[in-house]
């Protein structure tokens, strides 16, 4: 594709639009989402006049094109931000407009760049409220009762998480962090999401929760199971552990229960595989679903709604781990392994569990992550596991 003539006179990098769109944003308290999906070169902005929140039980597949955006708690609201304005970029260049959504963009974009300035960094502000960052103590000590409550017989598996709070550097670039997170983790989704009222989160999340493909194919995964990736490692070869594979198992479990709720036996599945994500490597099994051979067009909905929260991200069964974790776990989630992502941009629906994500706070970013706990759990390894999860950002941002 060529780059917008009209643009590119004066502005011809991805970079220089994107600190003039982000600055735009910021600055009037706009709404916008930018992205690149696992695998692919091609990042995409967008630009809301206005984020709405969306009625429980929405059919995603009837939203017009937007990003989504649900925290943890299935109880709160899901907000939806329509791309009123939409920019799509490959090779470093903002491409030539296709749809009548990215020329009426691309026009407004022209116009904008006769007053703005070129070469001014992000603008970003922050807030300075957060969840509480508990210590390594803390999180041995939730989960030695997540593995006490499991041999009680309460779940069969448990998800405690835990926060840290980092200072960002003097010159840190939003614009910068993204190009860096694509290029270190090109299997996930990179993502930068700004909502008033709600916060700016930055991410690279490596699993998928719900995808729905030229409206015809469905698809989510089981992942689960951690453990450091070294550097030429054989995948083939990784010897996991049974507590690992017990983890990965229950997820796998988990899908095939939704699936069974709603009587959808014709599925395939495939694996579990080990997988690398970044700085990690996992076990995934895929499940695909043909939508029209099944006649189930609103699949998407449907386990979107039977998905979240995962088994990865909250326990199994899901009430009972769900209560345990409220109760004990000390501090709000917000948006951390809620879950993220485009909505009918190209004919397509990618959600992601929001992941190896941090809040942006005032020269300071929250970091979140968690660990699957079994029975056969050790606490400190768990906490080791944490650490390891909070580097995915931490070695790029810092």
């Amino acid at each position: 594709m060529n780059t917008v003539t009209s643009v590119s006179a004066e502005i011809s990098s991805e970079t220089e639009i994107l600190n003039l769109l982000l600055n735009h944003a910021l600055e009037n308290d706009l709404p916008i989402a930018f992205w690149r999906l696992p695998n692919t070169s091609t990042r995409y902005l967008i630009i809301s006049q206005e984020y709405r929140s969306l009625e429980k039980n929405s059919p995603i597949e009837e939203l017009p094109a937007g990003f989504m955006f649900a925290p943890f708690d299935r109880d709160r609201t899901t907000l939806f931000l329509p791309a009123d304005f939409i920019f799509r970029f490959e090779n470093n260049v903002l491409t030539s407009p296709e749809t009548p959504a990215e020329i009426a963009s691309a026009a407004w974009l022209s116009q904008k760049f006769r007053t703005w300035p070129v070469g001014k960094r992000v603008y970003f502000k922050g807030n300075t409220t957060s969840s509480a960052a508990g210590n390594g103590t803390d999180f041995i000590q939730l989960v030695q009762k997540g593995v006490a409550a499991i041999e009680a017989g309460k779940f069969e598996k448990i998800v405690p998480s835990r926060t840290k709070l980092v200072d960002l550097p003097d010159d840190f670039d939003i614009v910068k962090a993204f190009e860096n997170l694509c290029s270190k983790y090109t299997n996930a989704l990179i993502s930068f999401v700004s909502i008033p009222n709600t916060g700016s989160w930055l991410g690279a999340t490596p699993e998928v929760l719900v995808t729905v493909e030229d409206k015809t194919i469905f698809k989510t995964v089981a992942l689960a199971g951690t453990m450091p990736y070294q550097e030429g490692m054989n995948l083939r070869s990784v010897a996991w552990t049974q507590k690992e594979i017990e983890e990965q198992a229950l997820v796998e479990r988990y899908v095939i229960s939704c699936f069974k709720k709603i009587r959808l036996r014709e599925y395939d599945e495939h694996g579990p595989k080990t997988i690398v994500a970044g700085n990690l490597v996992h076990l995934k099994s895929d499940f695909t679903v043909d939508m029209k051979a099944t006649n189930f067009p609103l699949l998407g909905s449907v386990m979107l709604q039977l998905l979240h929260p995962t088994a990865a991200v909250c326990g199994m069964p899901l009430e009972s781990s769900m209560d345990f974790l409220k109760a004990h776990e000390g501090y709000d989630r917000e948006f951390y392994a809620g879950y993220l992502g485009p909505v009918n941009v190209d004919n397509n629906i990618h959600l992601f569990v929001n992941l190896r994500c941090m809040k942006m706070l005032d020269g300071k970013a929250l970091l979140f992550a968690g660990a699957g706990v079994t029975i056969d759990s050790v606490a400190e390894k768990e906490w080791e596991e944490t650490e390891v999860k909070f580097n995915t950002l931490l070695n790029v941002i810092l």
